[in-house]
């Protein structure tokens, strides 16, 4: 079982002006795949913020969903906010999420999706159209459970 923490990383929603979709559609979409949601929380589109949350989030979750804050406006910070707590950044994620979805979606060239190792857990950055964050995620789910695995020291059943 996976443990899974979704931030949903948006000024308008933080302040109550619109309703949260992202987050939780990335919780259907876990739960679908047995993983376990333990956590979701709101957070306004701050660098600082967003990574004490991803931070928190890290001690207890081994999977963190973040949706929003990716694209190219000069509030979308949070690309930037977890590359500043991150040990790694994993470029694969962020490769595969674009090129799948600029096949469907030219504008998605400009999106700044990525993925990074933050103690122990891996953490998504997906966009923050609920739709755009489920597909992206669809396209590196596979990846997911090895990394996680090999994240928390486990033996893997996934190596070749």
């Amino acid at each position: 079982m996976i443990p899974v923490g979704i931030i949903t990383v948006s000024d308008r929603v933080f302040r109550g002006e619109y309703e949260d979709k992202g987050g939780p559609a990335l919780k259907q979409f876990c739960e679908k795949r047995g993983w376990q949601v333990t956590t979701q929380a709101v957070v306004p589109d701050e660098e600082a913020l967003i990574g004490d949350k991803t931070q928190e989030l890290a001690k207890s979750c081994t999977l963190i969903l973040l949706t929003g804050g990716t694209g190219v406006t000069e509030r979308d910070v949070t690309p930037e906010a977890i590359r500043a707590i991150a040990s790694k950044e994993l470029p694969g994620f962020g490769e595969v999420m674009r090129l799948k979805s600029f096949e469907r979606f030219p504008h998605a060239i400009l999106s700044r999706n990525l993925a990074a190792v933050v103690g122990k857990s891996l953490v998504i950055c997906l966009p923050g159209n609920p739709k755009g964050a489920v597909e992206c995620l669809e396209f590196v789910v596979d990846a997911v459970p090895h990394a996680v695995e090999l994240l928390q020291g486990n033996p893997t059943s996934h190596q070749r």
